[in-house]
């Protein structure tokens, strides 16, 4: 049985997309770039905001400055709207609070900016005891660099076959291996079963209800 379930946040816990391209259209619009229609951005996101703005950007204009400056109205405007449409997948408290009646620890890891990843956390799950809730910090490579897992890993030790890394695409998939935990891909979220399958997730899940039964799974215990 596992002992720690480390959880991607956007696209995996919670539906922020119509938020997140909000906000990204709010910055293209101050600086009078061209905006995107919402259904565009669940292929933009998942590698943190500094990559969004520049997928965002006309191709001409993803120079260091004027990332930067997009980057700050993006963060202005999220700060204040992180909450007006997001809310958690169907499924997801029930979830949670399921594998912490089990007695199971949980981590959120998240490439998105830290205070914004603690504030949705502490609003939409405040009754979970979390292990611990890290996003993006200055100086810190993103996923799928591997690091934020063994950044939480050093405030919840706990065996690597003991670990499930769960999110829903392929840097989450990639973050899971170079960690050397099992990854559970999710379908509900911003990205196609095709990417997980075609990343090698371990499981591959279509609702929040299945990943009890892989939490539950005995494994080989092969690390130390």
């Amino acid at each position: 049985m596992k002992q720690l379930v480390i959880f991607d946040l956007d696209g995996t816990l919670l539906n922020t997309i119509s938020d997140l391209g909000a906000a990204t259209n709010h910055a293209l619009r101050s600086l009078g770039y061209p905006q995107h229609a919402l259904s565009s951005y669940p292929m933009m996101v998942g590698n943190g905001v500094t990559r969004l703005i520049e997928r965002a950007l006309p191709e001409e204009a993803r120079n260091k400055e004027t990332v930067e400056a997009a980057r700050e109205k993006f963060k202005e405007y999220y700060d204040e709207h992180l909450c007006d449409s997001t809310e958690p997948y169907p499924g997801i408290p029930e979830l949670l609070d399921r594998l912490q009646a089990m007695g199971l620890g949980m981590a959120v890891a998240s490439n998105k900016y830290r205070g914004a990843v603690e504030r949705l956390v502490n609003h939409y799950f405040p009754a979970i005891e979390w292990r611990a809730v890290e996003g993006q910090k200055e100086g810190v490579p993103v996923k799928p660099d591997p690091s934020i897992v063994f950044e939480i890993l050093s405030k919840s030790p706990a065996r690597k076959s003991k670990v499930l890394y769960v999110g829903d695409s392929a840097v989450d998939i990639e973050t899971a291996r170079r960690a050397c935990v099992d990854s559970c891909g999710v379908t509900w979220g911003f990205r196609s079963r095709r990417e997980l399958t075609d990343a090698h997730a371990d499981n591959i899940v279509d609702d929040p209800e299945e990943i009890l039964a892989i939490v539950k799974r005995p494994g080989l215990e092969l690390d130390v």
